[in-house]
């Protein structure tokens, strides 16, 4: 698994969100949707780890979570995130609901409203918080 594979792994989980969002399937697209991100932020993470240098001692275990907020500091784009936070309000909020999701939430019945926020402060476009991973990763 590379950076290219990460980025692929996620924009295919946000398609898959969005066509079982309209499907009706919003637990199942709530679920994808934090997917979409978290392989995003690993994109972020395999971008600062240089071609032939070996990795610090430790990072590929790290790596292996879905903690967005861990994996977020993990891609070393946590400093990005605090002053587009404080600059963007709109940023700020999609951002505050895309961390609440877990790993977890597949355990959980999402409804409509709440898969689509959901959906939406991904993927918006000026405020979103995965354009705004993408221009990172």
């Amino acid at each position: 698994m590379n950076r290219t594979d990460l980025q692929k792994l996620s924009n295919s989980r946000i398609r898959e969100a969005q066509v079982l969002f309209k499907a009706g399937e919003y637990s199942g697209a709530y679920y994808l949707a934090g997917y979409a991100v978290e392989c995003a932020l690993k994109a972020c993470v395999a971008k600062g780890v240089k071609r032939y240098d070996f990795p610090e001692k430790g990072l590929s275990d790290k790596v292996f979570t879905h903690d967005l907020p861990a994996l977020l500091k993990l891609s070393k784009v946590n400093t990005d995130l605090k002053a587009e936070y404080k600059r963007n309000p709109r940023f700020a909020a999609c951002w505050d609901g895309v961390v609440q999701w877990s790993e977890a939430s597949r355990y959980s019945v999402w409804t409509k409203n709440q898969a689509e926020a959901l959906l939406d402060a991904i993927v918006r476009r000026k405020d979103g918080v995965m354009p705004w991973i993408k221009q990172r990763w």
